[in-house]
């Protein structure tokens, strides 16, 4: 029995750490709610999404709980930064297209965005959204587009709203059937998740 669960807990994580898309990356700044990181990393980790950037320069750094996010910080790598330039210039030296979300005239649709490319999409704080540098500092700024007599979601929802239209484009491509680490990359990192 212990095999059997070993060997099925084995081909799950063969099969998770095979598909999560390295050229896919969150950077969270300064979301207050803890609950709300939360799920965003519960959404990360369902899309395939490997790794979270974590920006606190006005916010302090949220209390996660394990219950909250359902395990996900255990699987989704996270890094903090204190300032969005670091941030941004160590993205763009990985070769990512940074898309930060703003509620602007100017902003594109997300429908609009080629999200399957090496992409790094931007959240901001639930009241005050992106902050005026990382909106200026992005190669585009985009939209949820919305026709209710509200303008705002919540920034959990509209984290899984934007990952998912990335993990259709992404599935449309068959960017979810074969790996995009190295063999060597996937071996260590499967290797590195069988031991947590």
């Amino acid at each position: 029995m212990k095999s059997f669960k070993t060997e099925r807990r084995k081909n799950k994580i063969v099969s998770v750490v095979s598909a999560r898309q390295q050229s896919l990356h969150v950077v969270l700044e300064n979301i207050h709610d803890p609950h709300n990181v939360s799920a965003i990393f519960r959404t990360c980790d369902a899309a395939g999404v490997p790794k979270v950037s974590l920006i606190y320069n006005l916010e302090e750094f949220p209390k996660i709980g394990k219950k909250s996010s359902a395990s996900a910080f255990k699987w989704v790598e996270k890094e903090k930064y204190k300032d969005v330039n670091t941030c941004y210039r160590n993205l763009r030296e990985q070769g990512f297209v940074i898309y930060a979300s703003s509620i602007s005239d100017d902003a594109k649709s997300m429908y609009d965005l080629d999200l399957t490319k090496k992409t790094a999409i931007v959240l901001g704080n639930e009241h005050r959204g992106v902050s005026d540098e990382a909106a200026q500092s992005a190669d585009e700024i985009f939209l949820i587009p919305m026709y209710g007599m509200v303008q705002s979601l919540n920034v959990s929802v509209a984290a899984a709203i934007i990952l998912y239209e990335a993990v259709r484009q992404r599935i449309i491509k068959g960017k979810y059937l074969k790996s995009e680490l190295s063999d060597d990359e996937l071996d260590e990192k499967i290797n590195l998740w069988l031991n947590k």
